[in-house]
């Protein structure tokens, strides 16, 4: 993919890794990283002022990308994670762009993209997110670029994201609705399942004790850490004892503030700042 890879640039380990979202789904992939680099600290913001992403125009998720990458790159970060499906599909070239070689760019599409057409270039693999991002067809472009072989069902599942957002995971109201959507005839046959949507890694056990064994799982949270892990890890070998994160948000409230405790699975002080003209 075009990613540029993090061996060609500085590894200091004073600098964090700087990770985004629209709003603080992306929390999941900046859990999934700390646990991978634990020694390593972030800096994570996310755009709650514009959220969702996918009801927004292309030019201004674009123009939101770049000013928050200035922001990361003003502060010192050594990478930068869209950890946005909509922004990594949209804005994936033009914050490329706006670095310019600077520090690498990662997103969430991408490791999951090389994944399936190193696993799966003749299989039958299910794609579940918003409406957003099924309707980008990001996956299911990506996949055809590696494997055009490869039969991708995409399905937009819209009531999961909220559902977990209010607390509604690991019981019979989410396993219901769950079943409802993995039931669906796009889904039939297939051989992996991508959870299109950093929100989804929480209710991934839900997920696999419905469809069992023969389906396997693509987590985009768990596949870039891991990138980042075999890309990074020497920056770790000595790692900070209590590494220190920031958590920035375009707009407070009590609420994210709750929520983000639950995606980062720890306590988060969140802080807000505001990157936009008047």
């Amino acid at each position: 993919m075009s990613t540029p890879r993090a061996q060609t640039h500085s590894k200091e380990a004073g600098g964090p890794i700087g990770i985004f979202d629209s709003g603080i789904g992306g929390l999941t992939v900046a859990a999934a990283i700390r646990d991978r680099l634990p020694g390593v600290p972030l800096l994570y913001f996310g755009d709650t002022a514009h959220m969702p992403y996918g009801d927004k125009s292309e030019d201004a998720i674009r123009y939101y990308s770049i000013r928050i990458a200035h922001y990361l790159l003003k502060h010192k970060a050594k990478a930068i994670v869209i950890a946005c499906n909509t922004a990594s599909s949209i804005a994936s070239r033009v914050v490329e762009e706006f670095v310019d070689g600077r520090v690498p760019v990662y997103n969430v599409i991408d490791p999951v993209v090389d994944q399936i057409g190193q696993r799966y270039p003749n299989g039958k693999v299910g794609v579940i997110g918003t409406k957003a991002t099924v309707r980008t067809a990001a996956y299911a472009k990506g996949i055809a670029a590696v494997a055009p072989e490869c039969d991708v069902r995409m399905l937009a599942t819209p009531l999961l994201a909220p559902m977990i957002e209010e607390g509604f995971f690991n019981n019979n109201i989410s396993t219901s609705i769950l079943k409802s959507y993995l039931s669906n005839r796009k889904l039939k046959g297939i051989e992996a399942l991508v959870l299109g949507c950093t929100h989804y890694p929480l209710i991934r056990s839900e997920i696999a004790a419905i469809l069992g064994d023969r389906v396997e799982l693509m987590d985009s949270a768990q596949l870039l850490a891991s990138q980042l892990e075999a890309e990074w890890g020497s920056i770790a070998d000595a790692p900070i004892a209590e590494p220190k994160h920031r958590f920035v948000v375009s707009d407070y409230t009590d609420s994210f503030a709750k929520t983000a405790r639950l995606f980062f699975g720890r306590k988060v002080h969140l802080t807000e700042e505001t990157l936009w003209g008047s």
